[in-house]
């Protein structure tokens, strides 16, 4: 995918707030920490249109990106071990379900998970959840560059295993050697058939 244009459209706590539904829109969510704001900004070439943070659970709203002119990446927050407020914590889980089940151009879920973790019970739950609502998803393991090639494997097949998926399914990136970027974009534009 050659990019053109990627840029900010605005952030939306629930639906009077999100902008019109007119082009096709894929979200990208994940425990918190995951490298979700990374991913994106590779994806798209573009180093800081998405903040990124070393502090889990920057990313507090539903935040809306255009990309060139023809289709929208959505920004969800991470869930997870998020250092905010329970209270504000507890609000992120209807505000993302209200997204993702009434959201008409939603094509489908990015799935980010950390390579060297094995998914826990939010992330099956989430998986079930998607699967329950019949929204596509994509699962994607960041921060591979971080194991070896081996390991990357091992894990791979340990992390498939967990969510019960084929051991082909999940795609492996890396945003710093951009692995895999080639790959997500491949299952991007199935899912958005653009």
């Amino acid at each position: 995918m050659i990019i053109t244009s990627a840029q900010f459209v605005k952030s939306a706590v629930e639906p009077s707030q999100y902008p019109p539904a007119v082009l096709p829109e894929i979200a990208f969510t994940g425990r918190s920490n995951v490298g979700k704001s990374s991913l994106i900004n590779t994806l798209v070439n573009r180093k800081h249109l998405v903040k990124t943070s070393s502090t889990p659970g920057r990313t507090q709203l539903i935040n809306f990106f255009i990309v060139n002119r023809a289709f929208s990446f959505v920004d969800l927050p991470g869930f997870g071990y998020a250092k905010v407020p329970a209270a504000v914590r507890r609000s992120w889980g209807p505000m993302v379900e209200t997204y993702l089940s009434t959201r008409k151009t939603l094509k489908g879920v990015v799935l980010i998970m950390d390579l060297r973790r094995i998914p826990g019970i939010q992330e099956l739950n989430f998986i079930e959840w998607l699967s329950d609502h019949t929204i596509p998803k994509i699962l994607v393991l960041t921060k591979s560059d971080k194991l070896s090639k081996n390991k990357q494997n091992t894990q791979k097949k340990s992390v498939a295993e967990a969510l019960g998926v084929p051991k082909e399914q999940p795609i492996l990136f890396s945003a710093k050697s951009r692995m895999g970027k080639d790959d997500l974009w491949d299952a991007l534009e199935e899912l958005m058939d653009v």
